[in-house]
């Protein structure tokens, strides 16, 4: 019978005794010696195949000379291409972190055995040989590690960071786990192809055509054993479950968190256990016999392929080299088990020995597929060394898919979007959908639409405008806190309207790899606080089309209800500088909307940006502001916007002050215009609607007639958005101004519930009436 892999596995406490080694193999962490009976008892059980439809599985390879022998040829090529990295690394050709598989080329034998072109891919920092074994060609992968302008991503990404779309290889990822909810979003693009009846064309652009009646995709995601602790992989689970995802889970199983013994820091180790209580099924087997990984692989990836569901496969394996060539490896008995490892649990000296004993192949035979594997290695590292440098013009080409002063209202939308809409819409949801529309247009032309409707509004427009629009929120069927959702779901289904778990992170990623795939995800926070769950996600977000030199947009598009307003009672929690924290990620275009008509532009264009975008929107308005929207107008997100001039006599008197401010601030300082006025003074009030790129020139030109300038800040004192503007403006303005500049920030103290404290912490319109009155008469 199957023995569980736990009782094959020695205890572990934090020193090492002779108790815990006691074991024929003298190893922390003895091989579990899996033959094929115990995988076939495994696909029985957790798969339900029957005997023949194993055995079939077995003959397929075991009587194919021709598939055994390309089996091999992975494996060699997966363990040449990483001898030659290591001495690439050593003469300095390539730089930064790196991270070798020698030892585990079992996965990337099965990924060259089974799995796809169409399949989408997605792996972690140790992928080099994972995107051979798909297909990328090994010298573009090799110009990458090396910098170059030949690399898959224009040496833009690096060891970590190999994309290639061609192949659908989709990363490369380096943040430990941050990929699997990623390959979810991808896996859930398969099945928004197939309900949608859209495909992707030969530039890999959707088109108006349904995949085929065979379509079998899936998504496969790699993680080692010790990434498969953290929390996005129960996520990634209960998801794929519910949805019934094609996914794939590789847990590349080698007994190490990083270079500590998994045992150490993990209960358990069984991860392919870990979705039964999800319904999903799991299959392990023992790396040191590529084989049987492959043909056991084959059959889940069947399994999958079969429209079944997600599933998991482990694979036991020892890695020969340590994290990085740049790690120490001091932790406790990894030099020991390297050294045993290479000797006694290498898949190729294993697979050799038993198909030349079998007289399949001859040693002459498989030396022969060696040399031929090394002369491609030698190849690509010709190929690395001949490639140019990228040129420096290319990094800041790389900052944004579409330029910052895109005009939005000139996006063509797709012109099968009626066509998509009409096989997908019902009547009655249309017109269902077309009335909540025209409720809301009239609100709109009457002045009394909502932020919060505003939004909705614009949702709804862009998402019949392009059915590849998709959205996610929690509580989204029933539009959420601010009604920004609503009637979504209801419209178009959970397939493109998808209500999420309670964790912003899992479902930012999820967009994120439904956009990397011809989607455009919306994604609704409800807070904007709440985002904070999603920073490793934002990040990505931000970096990916970067990253990729360009090979992948990134069109997703994020908002929610954010900002401090005064006296707002809503404690430390809900009153964080989200929009601060965020400002620092590459790549993001960050605006805010202080109106519905800002709100209502604004997302229309962030919906058509073909880059990551986050709209902020202020929490204490998003009902109670009113008023008319521009329809059918999309706003540019790179410009300020001048909400009231000062007048010439106090200009020419020096009374005239620049305030900067966006959010809440917006309304505080419109509130006291009338009593700066009743003073003598006025104000240039400009609503900085674009933070990232911000508006320079707007800011400019009322510099140019104040020479001062007050910022009112929803974020605080230290690392807050008025800090980068004041910093800014000092570098490129300075000789406009004629006073320092004047920065109304929150506290550095957390925002208190009790508004007797409050005060104290964030600023208002009093303090803009004061600032001004300062400035103006030289009381800085």
């Amino acid at each position: 019978a199957f023995t569980p892999y736990s009782q094959t596995s020695v205890s572990l406490t934090s020193t090492l005794t002779a108790t815990e080694i006691d074991n024929e193999f003298g190893v922390m962490r003895p091989p579990i010696n899996m033959g094929w009976t115990q995988i076939k008892e495994q696909l029985v059980t957790a798969f339900g195949y029957s005997e023949d439809e194993i055995a079939a599985y077995d003959t397929q390879l075991e009587d194919d000379k021709d598939a055994l022998m390309k089996l091999y040829k992975s494996m060699q090529m997966a363990r040449g291409f990483e001898n030659a990295c290591n001495q690439q690394y050593m003469q300095g050709k390539i730089r930064g972190f790196m991270h070798l598989d020698n030892g585990q080329e079992s996965i990337p034998g099965l990924v060259d055995y089974a799995i796809k072109n169409g399949d989408k891919k997605y792996s972690y920092y140790r992928e080099h040989t994972h995107a051979v074994a798909s297909g990328v060609p090994p010298g573009p992968i090799m110009a990458e590690l090396f910098m170059k302008d030949g690399g898959t991503c224009r040496g833009a990404g690096g060891s970590m960071h190999i994309f290639d779309k061609d192949t659908y290889f989709q990363g490369g990822w380096a943040l430990v786990a941050e990929q699997l909810p990623y390959a979810g979003g991808a896996a859930k693009s398969i099945l928004i192809d197939r309900e949608l009846g859209i495909s992707d064309d030969e530039n890999i652009e959707k088109q108006n055509v349904a995949p085929p009646a065979d379509d079998d995709r899936i998504s496969v995601v790699f993680v080692g054993e010790g990434g498969a602790q953290n929390g996005r992989m129960a996520e990634l689970l209960n998801s794929a479950s519910k949805d019934n995802l094609p996914l794939l889970i590789i847990v590349i199983d080698n007994g190490r968190a990083i270079n500590t013994f998994t045992k150490d820091i993990a209960k358990n180790s069984n991860v392919y256990e870990q979705g039964q209580h999800y319904g999903v099924p799991g299959l392990l087997v023992d790396g040191n016999n590529p084989a049987d990984v492959a043909k056991g692989g084959k059959a889940v990836i069947d399994y999958i392929r079969q429209g079944k569901g997600p599933a998991i496969l482990q694979v036991h394996t020892y890695r020969f080299n340590g994290h990085s060539p740049a790690d120490p490896e001091h932790e406790r008995g990894r030099k020991e088990e390297k050294a045993w490892a290479r000797s006694d649990q290498d898949p190729i000296k294993s697979f050799e020995e038993s198909y030349i004993s079998k007289g399949v192949f001859t040693e002459d035979e498989l030396k022969d597929a060696r040399k031929e594997i090394l002369a491609q290695v030698k190849e690509a590292v010709a190929f690395a060394d001949s490639s140019p440098m990228p040129p420096v013009e290319l990094a800041k080409e790389l900052e944004y898919p579409d330029a910052i002063d895109t005009d939005y209202n000139a996006k063509e939308a797709p012109s099968w979007a009626d066509e998509v809409n009409g096989r997908t819409i019902s009547d009655e949801q249309m017109t269902t959908v077309k009335a909540h529309i025209a409720t809301l247009q009239e609100k709109a032309e009457n002045g009394e639409i909502s932020i919060g409707d505003a939004i909705n509004l614009a949702i709804h427009e862009e998402m019949l405008r392009d059915p590849r629009t998709t959205i996610h929120a929690e509580d989204l069927q029933a539009g959420s806190s601010y009604d920004i959702p609503k009637l979504t779901q209801q419209t178009y289904g959970k397939i493109r309207a998808a209500d999420e778990i309670i964790d912003e992170g899992h479902f930012i990623g999820k967009a994120l790899g439904e956009a990397m795939n011809g989607y455009r995800p919306i994604v609704e926070l409800m807070n904007t606080n709440f985002g904070i769950y999603g920073m490793a996600e934002l990040s990505s977000a931000g970096n990916t089309y970067a990253t990729t030199g360009g090979q992948f947009d990134m069109p997703m598009t994020i908002i929610g209800a954010g900002g401090t307003a005064p006296n707002q009672a809503l404690g430390a929690e809900h009153s964080q500088p989200f929009h601060a924290y965020v400002m620092g990620i590459p790549g993001l275009k960050i605006c805010t909307a202080a109106s519905p008509d800002a709100a209502y532009g604004i997302t229309k264009s962030m919906i058509r940006d073909n880059g990551p975008c986050f709209l902020f929107a202020p929490v204490k308005m998003m009902k109670e502001s009113k008023g008319p929207v521009d329809l059918g107008q999309c706003m540019p997100l790179n410009k300020a916007v001048l909400l009231h001039k000062a007048s010439e006599e106090t200009v020419k008197a020096g009374k005239a002050v620049t305030v900067l401010t966006y959010l809440h601030g917006v309304k505080e300082s419109l509130s006291v215009i009338e009593s700066i006025q009743e003073e003598g003074f006025d104000i240039d009030l400009i609503e900085l609607r674009c933070l990232k790129p911000l508006d320079m020139e707007t800011i400019g030109n009322s510099l140019a007639r104040t020479h001062k300038l007050v910022i009112l800040d929803e974020s605080t004192k230290s690392g807050g958005v008025g800090a980068t503007i004041s910093a800014q403006v000092s570098e490129e303005l300075f000789d406009l101004l004629d006073a320092p500049v004047k920065r109304l920030c929150m506290d550095d103290a957390p925002v208190p519930y009790a508004s007797s404290m409050e005060m104290a912490v964030v600023k208002r319109g009093s303090d803009v009436i004061e600032a001004v009155f300062d400035i103006a008469t030289g009381k800085w």
